[in-house]
């Protein structure tokens, strides 16, 4: 049995992929089937060492991000999307997977157009409110359309209305549990007080870190703190966050990591009490899973919709609060901190509607299904 894998760019596309590679492993012992072949077909991956961890090999194309507003960087992406629809054809014919199992993104539609022209059958997974272009495009020749938000089903023509589950966000098993026990001892952290984990996403968000670090000595006074600011802001952040908390009596509560490591996000998420995020789907179904109180900062509209309408369907179901990027101040951001860590009612209803939100062995499901086709695709 051979699976390909497409999708990427970012880890909202990426990860989903290895939650699936893992649940694919497993169902393929349970039900006693030879281990599939796994392969990655798509340009260079978010996480190549994810990758050689579950044996998935890659082949790699090319493919142009396709921008929003005009730019010259639009006319060469055609170019390499041109290529890779050249390459991914060629590679898949020479692998002639079973199946083919999308994330979407502009990574994955070279080898979608090369599984439609070799009539390779195709699973997508789209984890946005509002889904893609290259899932919408190809739901017009999936056998499966696997969704997570509860508001993108109305987003797809009402011919494949009847192939769409919502089957929830694929997460990787060891994220998806956190550590209950060792996180204070591990971030060297104080057990008196609630902590604070906030996360701009695998790079970062310069806007929130720079609101956090303004309200950061009110913020230690009262609270832990763990702070992703994104490796490339790292050394600039703790530059500045001694400077603040030079005259604080509890500047050990505060922690700056670049990118968190899978330990120290499952030690991080296993203590805290309240999350502030960026709104990738990813990051919203991890925080759902954890069943966690959060406020999420969306990116602007003027650079992205995604984030805003995922946002607002998960404040929608109760779990969250949005703030836009717009209005965020050190006072605004302190007042809802506290007005959530200060209502225990409220933090035990938005931890309710985050685990309601979110779907448990999505992966799984997903894993299975693709198992079936292939299957299936075998026999003829």
């Amino acid at each position: 049995m051979r699976i390909a894998l497409t999708g990427g760019g970012t880890g909202g596309h990426f990860y989903p992929l290895i939650a699936v590679a893992e649940a694919l492993e497993d169902l393929a012992k349970e039900r006693r089937l030879i281990e599939p072949e796994l392969y990655y077909i798509g340009p260079e991956p978010f996480d190549a060492l994810a990758l050689r961890e579950h044996d998935i090999q890659h082949y790699e194309t090319t493919a142009g991000r396709v921008r929003y507003y005009r730019s010259a960087l639009n006319f060469f992406g055609l170019f390499k999307t041109a290529w890779g629809i050249i390459l991914g054809t060629i590679k898949m014919f020479n692998i002639y997977p079973d199946v083919i199992f999308s994330t979407g993104g502009f990574a994955a539609y070279p080898a979608l157009v090369a599984a439609r022209l070799l009539r390779i059958p195709v699973i997508i997974y789209d984890a946005d409110s509002s889904p893609g272009r290259v899932s919408l495009w190809s739901s017009k020749f999936a056998q499966l359309i696997a969704i997570a938000h509860p508001d993108a089903a109305k987003q797809f023509s009402e011919k494949v209305q009847h192939i769409i589950a919502r089957t929830g966000h694929p997460i990787r098993k060891e994220i998806e549990s956190p550590a209950r026990e060792g996180g204070y001892e591990f971030l060297g952290l104080e057990k008196s007080v609630p902590t604070i984990f906030i996360m701009g996403g695998s790079q970062g968000a310069v806007a929130i870190n720079n609101a956090v670090l303004d309200a950061l000595p009110e913020l230690v006074s009262r609270y832990n703190v763990v702070h992703q600011v994104g490796t490339a802001n790292l050394v600039e952040a703790t530059r500045i966050a001694r400077l603040v908390l030079r005259n604080s009596d509890h500047e050990k509560r505060y922690r700056a990591f670049g990118l968190l490591n899978t330990l120290a996000l499952r030690m991080t998420a296993g203590i805290t009490s309240l999350v502030i995020a960026r709104a990738g789907s990813g990051t919203i179904f991890e925080i759902a899973s954890w069943g966690m109180p959060s406020i999420l900062i969306p990116i602007p509209l003027d650079v992205s919709h995604d984030q805003t309408e995922n946002a607002f369907s998960f404040a929608r179901a109760g779990a969250s609060v949005v703030l836009e990027q717009q209005n965020l101040t050190k006072h605004l951001l302190l007042a809802e901190i506290d007005r959530i860590l200060g209502d225990k009612a409220l933090q035990e209803r938005m931890s309710e509607s985050a685990r309601n939100f979110s779907r448990r062995d999505s992966a799984k499901k997903i894993a299975s299904a693709i198992i079936d086709i292939a299957l299936e695709h075998e026999t003829i």
